[in-house]
Order: structure tokens, then sequence, then C-alpha cells
């Protein structure tokens, strides 16, 4: 039997209302974003001017202030770093609305891989109990780890800006090596791949790098990103994966920067959120906000539980 077609732009406004979809509405979305994905390169071309927006982590209040601050899609053209899920309490909706945007408008929203996009970490770190307790059964959570194996790892702004979800690579030395990744597929334990999802940099280091203290990734020093951006020809690197308090943190004479988009993380950090503007001159322009104010939020927001007792500020 032929799947019925769903009506995208209904999807749409009903989640912005806080709604959610249907299992079937799920599933036919990630399945149609899935064939988008498939197009995508591994190090997806971007042209300027675009706004970049890092962690999210499930905080759906918050990321409908951000779009408010930056503009609404299609009028903005997006590149999202990764982590829509987990730690946060609407992730379902927050992952529904961002995957219904890229279907409706593929041109003008790119969406890279976090390491929170896989099966392991979402059962561990909340997506997986919020799919249980919306919808009854583990399906909703089946389609959309299922759409995470097709997630892009990076993008190029312009040639000259590399965006990724975590860091570089010890295995990784060229662009060329990410672009033959094989990467449909869930979030291995070890590798080139993981390392490009989970590293860190080591505002300490001068040289060289170490395994990371989150038990996936490296820690990397000055030295490693000089010879990236000189080996590609490029001048920046932006990516998230870790907390800022001042919404983002900029390192090695602006040559690598962090961008943090889930203001007030976990509801209890009191860090701002930010969004990174690039203009079509490639200029920068970091747009800072709070979260969102009580009056845009469900009662309920404001008190979300946390399934672990402590936050972790370095395991994002």
């Amino acid at each position: 039997m032929a799947q019925a077609v769903v009506d995208v732009d209904k999807c749409i406004a009903r989640l912005e209302s806080g709604e959610l979809l249907t299992e079937h509405e799920v599933k036919y979305i990630c399945e149609k974003v899935r064939e988008l994905l498939l197009e995508e390169a591994n190090v997806q071309n971007i042209k300027s001017p675009v706004t970049i927006v890092g962690d999210v982590h499930g905080q759906f209040y918050d990321v409908k202030e951000m779009f408010r601050i930056g503009g609404k899609i299609p009028d903005t053209n997006y590149l999202f770093l990764g982590n829509y899920v987990d730690r946060g309490g609407y992730s379902v909706e927050t992952i529904s609305l961002l995957t219904c945007y890229k279907l409706r408008y593929r041109g003008r929203i790119t969406m890279l891989r976090g390491n929170h996009e896989s099966r392991q970490i979402t059962q561990i770190y909340g997506f997986y109990t919020e799919c249980m307790k919306k919808y009854g059964n583990v399906n909703v959570w089946k389609h959309f780890t299922g759409m995470f194996d097709y997630l892009t790892v990076a993008a190029l702004i312009d040639g000259t800006v590399f965006c990724v979800h975590g860091g570089l690579s010890p295995a990784i030395t060229t662009l060329d090596q990410i672009r033959v990744l094989e990467r449909f597929k869930d979030v291995p334990a070890e590798g080139a791949l993981t390392d490009l999802l989970w590293s860190d940099p080591d505002p300490t280091r001068e040289t060289g790098c170490n395994l990371s203290h989150r038990g996936a990734g490296f820690a990397f020093g000055k030295d490693v990103v000089d010879r990236f951006l000189h080996n590609n020809n490029i001048s920046l690197i932006v990516r998230s994966n870790q907390l800022c308090m001042d919404g983002y943190q900029s390192l090695w004479n602006d040559t690598f920067i962090t961008v943090w988009s889930a203001p007030n993380y976990c509801y209890r950090c009191g860090n701002l959120g930010t969004i990174m503007e690039i203009d079509d001159k490639l200029n920068r322009f970091f747009n800072t906000y709070e979260a969102a104010p009580k009056s845009h939020r469900k009662e309920k927001d404001s008190a979300v539980k946390m399934d672990h007792a402590s936050i972790d500020y370095f395991m994002m």
C-alpha cells in the first residue's frame, strides 16, 4: 500500500504551536529527508550569507527564540552544527520541527551530525525516554535515529570556513579525507568520523593531541589547527560541542571558534546562547541572546526534571 502523502506546511504550523506529529508523519518526513541527505556530500559546500547555530539540545522554546532573533526560515539561511536532542525536555518537538524545515526548505537549512545523534547516546541522555513517554513505543526514536545516520559530517562556507560539530582528528589532515569517509551508519566507538564529532580544542596546548577525557575523540592543540588550516587553504574553523558561558569562544587569533546556542543550558546553567552570522563578505557577527521568557513557554517547561542527577560541563 502506498504511503499517504503528508502536508509538510501543516506539520510545521502544528509544531510551531507546540503540537506533536503523528507516528505516520514522523516516518514519512524522516524517509523523505533521508532521500535529500543522500545527495549531500560529507563536506557540504555552502554559500554565504549564513547563520551558524551550535548545540540546541531539545530546548524547543529557546530554538523558537533563536529563530525570532536570527530570522525565520526561509528568510535566513541556517547551518546547524548538530546536537539537536537530549538533555532538554523537548527533543521530539525540536528535531521534528528542524526536520520539517529541512524537507520544506532544503536549500535554506543545512544540518550536520553531532555526537548526540547516535543510538547509544540518545538512550542515555533523554531522547529515547522522551520518545517512549510521548508516543508509547520506540518507533519514532527509530525513525529519527535512522535519519541521523544520513546527516552530513561537515560544511565549507565559500571555500574558506570549515564547520564541524566537534573538532579535528589526528587521522585527518585534508578535506579530501573527510569527503571519502563512510558516514551512512551509526557513530562508531572510535575512528576519524567519531573524532570529528567528539574532539575538542585544548587552549593550554601549543602542540599535539591527547585522548579526550570524554572517552571518545581527542583534545588537540594550536599546531593541529594551524596545520589543518594551511593544508586546506582555509581561514577559520567553527564548531560547537562545548558549553560557553558567554555563548561563544574564540581561540588562537580567531582561527577557531566555538558557538553554543542553548541558553541557560539544562534550564540551570545560566549561560547565554549565540548564533554566528556570516555575511556575503565573510564578516562575522555574534548574535547573543538569553533563554526565552517564561511567557513564551509552556508552564511546565521551566521545571523540567533531568533524568541524570548532575551536569557534566564537558560531556556535551
